[in-house]
């Protein structure tokens, strides 16, 4: 079996593709559960976040791994196989476990060096093992991309090489100014209650807002949140949560507005924002637009991988057609008087803002650009380092784990012989007694032991090595061991309650 995945990201698709592609939770679980029903996968797990969408599955066979699952992210996210196809990156076996230990460094994020992603990796996981889609090589997988991520925060600047999207986000509404200085004496309104608003309201705590306003649809979630950053001393704020009918009215008083929300649809349209402002809609300014250069991969280009089994992403084929000029409004260059960050995906604001005069807003999108040339730390080379060192680790230890079933259930038949042995030597010398027995038993043990000691050690140093597979199988054949046997020890490896803990 080989670990496959096949995904979007921001650094693949555009944000109006990952938008359509996103997958609320009930979705996922289905997509979980008939990946598994699809023949060529055993196992799967699901990363969603609001730039990305990975299916991640153990598979026996590539070709049709890759056609299975990208047919089954189409299905469930609603968007056409053809259109989607151009945006989608393949990575297997290394390849695959490389992209995901990256990833939860935050060297595939859109702002490098982020955090949160280890969030969201750990829930995927969670969501895995809860549905029962995630089995010994996805457990093993994620728990290590989650022990990696955190090595690299940990034994490295990552963290100084790019900041978080909130704060991005926020230099970006400034537009070049000082944020502090920026925020500071401003009111702010944080739509959403989950762990991205709950990031952006401490942020903006410490940013210097005067005061944050809460809006969520659970009334509940917004009080705690008020109440956490009310206990916050280094960063004392003015704090209150309001209901979400309360938004237009709190619109007319904010001077800046995140949202983060999981609507599937529009939280802040673009009318409400011009009547919150006091200016029609339909009168506000054009602005010219400016035009940006892409480069998307061909629907041949990824029926390609499926054909010939390249492991590779669109990024490192390169452009199969000719650039496209794609129109992007421009923004407002005088003072904004309201300032919107939009964090969700799905977008929570109306793109249609940017036509009221007076509002600046960033999104996914802009920030996406924003980020794109946003200079890389030295760390960042460290971090590198690091996913490819654990990589090679990861590799081998699966390589070795392969080969640990064969060796158990070789030292078992062993055992087994010297057990049938003993009990022949107590028919044929019945007078024996108890200390004599059990010296002959111990001897027997013994030179089995021996004899078995350095070709079991060896076939675990040589299957850890690239390639080393094929000597499990050898030394089933060499031994005449049941498959069956074998298997059966691997069951009861998976089933250990306490595997896979940390």
């Amino acid at each position: 079996m080989s670990l496959l995945v096949v995904g979007l990201s921001h650094r693949s698709a555009p944000v109006s593709v990952l938008e359509r592609a996103s997958l609320a939770a009930e979705t996922q679980a289905k997509l979980l559960q008939d990946t598994l029903a699809a023949e060529p996968a055993t196992e799967a797990a699901v990363l969603a976040t609001c730039n990305r969408i990975e299916l991640y599955a153990d598979v026996d066979k590539f070709h049709a791994g890759v056609a299975e699952l990208s047919t089954l992210l189409a299905q469930h996210s609603g968007v056409g196989l053809e259109e989607l196809t151009p945006y989608l990156y393949v990575h297997y076996e290394d390849r695959a476990v490389h992209h995901l230990f990256s990833v939860a460094c935050g060297l595939d994020s859109m702002v490098v060096g982020e955090g949160q992603i280890l969030g969201q990796i750990k829930d995927a996981l969670a969501r895995g093992q809860e549905l029962h889609t995630a089995g010994r090589l996805l457990n093993d997988l994620f728990q290590q991309a989650l022990r990696v991520g955190k090595r690299a925060h940990s034994e490295t600047g990552i963290d100084r090489a790019g900041q978080s999207l909130v704060t991005f986000g926020l230099q970006q509404l400034a537009a070049g100014a000082d944020p502090e200085r920026w925020a500071a004496g401003k009111r702010a309104l944080v739509i959403g209650a989950g762990s991205m608003s709950s990031l952006a309201a401490a942020t903006l705590a410490r940013t210097g807002v005067a005061e944050i306003v809460v809006a969520n649809r659970t009334r509940s979630r917004a009080d705690r949140l008020v109440e956490i950053l009310q206990q916050g001393d280094d960063t004392p704020v003015r704090a209150h949560a309001v209901e979400m009918s309360a938004v237009g009215d709190e619109l007319t008083r904010a001077d800046i507005v995140v949202s983060c929300t999981g609507s599937t649809g529009l939280v802040l349209t673009a009318d409400a924002l011009a009547d919150a402002l006091g200016v029609t809609l339909d009168a506000a300014p054009e602005r010219p637009a400016v035009s940006v250069t892409t480069a998307p991969a061909d629907v041949d280009q990824h029926a390609a991988w499926v054909e010939n089994g390249s492991a590779t992403s669109a990024a490192q084929a390169g452009p199969a057609t000719a650039p496209r000029r794609v129109t992007v409004p421009a923004q407002s260059t005088g003072p904004a008087r309201l300032a919107l960050l939009d964090l969700a995906m799905p977008r929570d604001i109306d793109g249609a803002a940017h036509r009221i005069d007076g509002v600046r807003l960033v999104d996914i999108e802009s920030l996406a650009e924003a980020s794109a040339d946003a200079p890389m730390a030295a760390d960042v080379d460290r971090v590198r380092t690091i996913v490819s060192d654990e990589v090679a680790a990861f590799g081998a230890a699966q390589r070795a784990a392969h080969v640990a079933p064969t060796v158990v259930a070789l030292r078992t038949m062993a055992a087994d012989v010297v057990a049938g042995e003993i009990a022949r030597l107590d028919g044929r010398l019945p007078d024996l007694d108890e200390k004599q027995r059990a010296e002959i038993t111990q001897t027997v043990r013994r030179v089995v032991d021996k004899l078995l000691h350095a070709p079991t050690v060896r076939v675990k140093q040589l299957a850890s090595e690239p390639g080393g597979a094929g000597y499990a199988d050898a030394l089933r054949e060499l031994f005449d061991l049941d498959p069956q046997t074998v298997a059966a020890v691997s069951r009861a490896d998976l089933n250990d309650p306490n595997r896979g803990r940390s």
